[in-house]
């Protein structure tokens, strides 16, 4: 079975955080996220993936190149320019000979793929779209169906008197690969307003498939956060790496941690990391390899990725810190701030308010302060 994912983004959202990784690479539970997104494809019976890849695609295939190190096919495929979702997938369809998956490289879903497939064989759809409830439907595209769960109609952010379901298009499809010639070559073209509304009209099978699985969209800092979160409180099914050393702790290698810290999980630990004498590290929070973490410092609810030194004293709580930041003494970082990498922050500043530090930023003592 095949599978191509749209990792063509440039990340906007997440910036800071993807100034220096693409969207797809940055780590999910101290994994590049394209990572865990592929080895859980594989385990359900999806042996060869197309990236359709824009934006520093170079980095891919340093990480992953040809597959074979998770037992896969990859094919990375660069786009020229930007050519939308629809597009991505026509520019690669020399590699589709059959029934296709498609993803979007942003969304986290633990969706049952095998039960998806059959349902579109069952109902012989050219076609098939994942769909998941929601809350507040105003700010996405609902998909109206028929009592045989076949599409009749797309309504995008539509507003509260016109919602009819509260169905959503989760980002999951399969797809016939013969519905492509309904895409122009070479172009920007979409599927959300552009080849389902057409394949609509051509009254093509197109059938919804409804699911209460996990999925939410890691695009956004506080979904970033939010979905870490998710994981390590069991919300979301997911296989940790490493040991686990105590209740919800779980060591990926080796850290020296200082017999007078406190460790509360649920908590995943990097190898190679450092825990200081009298150190609070409380979940759910993620420390990356290779972090150095001070006497007395305070840590909870935060994702901390490789190689960041946390001086005696900081305090950071629901935040985010990229790769090799050196904080200050008494610093504290909170309240869904983020900072990027490379940066160093001096002592006894404090960040909040959903701040954004771009990467390299020198930060004297007393310099931010909410």
């Amino acid at each position: 079975m095949k599978a191509v994912i749209l990792v063509g983004g440039l990340g906007t959202r997440l910036r800071p955080l993807t100034c220096n990784t693409p969207k797809p690479m940055i780590p999910l539970v101290n994994q590049p996220f394209i990572e865990a997104m592929l080895l859980r494809l594989r385990d359900q019976g999806i042996d060869e993936v197309v990236l359709a890849v824009q934006y520093l695609a170079d980095r891919f295939v340093a990480a992953l190149g040809d597959g074979s190190r998770l037992n896969m096919k990859l094919h990375i495929i660069e786009e020229p320019e930007p050519r939308g979702t629809a597009g991505a997938v026509k520019n690669v369809e020399h590699l589709l000979d059959g029934t296709t998956f498609v993803f979007n490289g942003d969304v986290m879903t633990d969706l049952d793929l095998r039960a998806m497939l059959a349902y579109h064989r069952e109902k012989q759809s050219k076609v098939t779209i994942s769909l998941t409830p929601v809350d507040d439907p105003t700010q996405f595209g609902l998909v109206e169906m028929g009592r045989d769960n076949r599409v009749s109609r797309f309504l995008e952010k539509p507003r509260a008197e016109d919602i009819t379901t509260n169905l959503i298009n989760a980002g999951t499809y399969i797809i016939e690969p013969e519905v492509l010639r309904y895409v122009p070559p070479a172009q920007f073209y979409m599927f959300e307003r552009g080849l389902f509304p057409v394949i609509l009209q051509t009254g093509d099978p197109m059938f919804g498939f409804p699911s209460r699985a996990y999925w939410t969209d890691i695009g956004k800092p506080q979904t970033y956060l939010d979905v870490h979160h998710d994981i390590l409180i069991g919300k979301v099914r997911y296989n940790f790496q490493g040991q686990q050393i105590a209740d919800r702790v779980w060591l990926e290698g080796d850290a020296d941690i200082h017999p007078s810290a406190q460790i509360v999980g649920p908590l995943v630990i990097g190898h190679g990391v450092s825990i200081g004498r009298g150190a609070r590290i409380i979940g759910p929070s993620v420390i990356g390899p290779n972090c150095t973490i001070g006497p007395d410092v305070s840590i909870e609810g935060v994702v901390l990725w490789e190689g960041n030194q946390i001086a005696e004293g900081a305090v950071l709580r629901n935040c985010v810190l990229g790769r090799n930041n050196q904080i200050g003494p008494k610093t504290q970082i909170s309240d869904g701030a983020i900072i990027s990498d490379e940066c160093n922050l001096g002592g006894d500043n404090r960040l909040e308010h959903g701040i954004r530090i771009w990467p390299g930023t020198q930060l004297g003592e007393q310099a931010i302060s909410f």
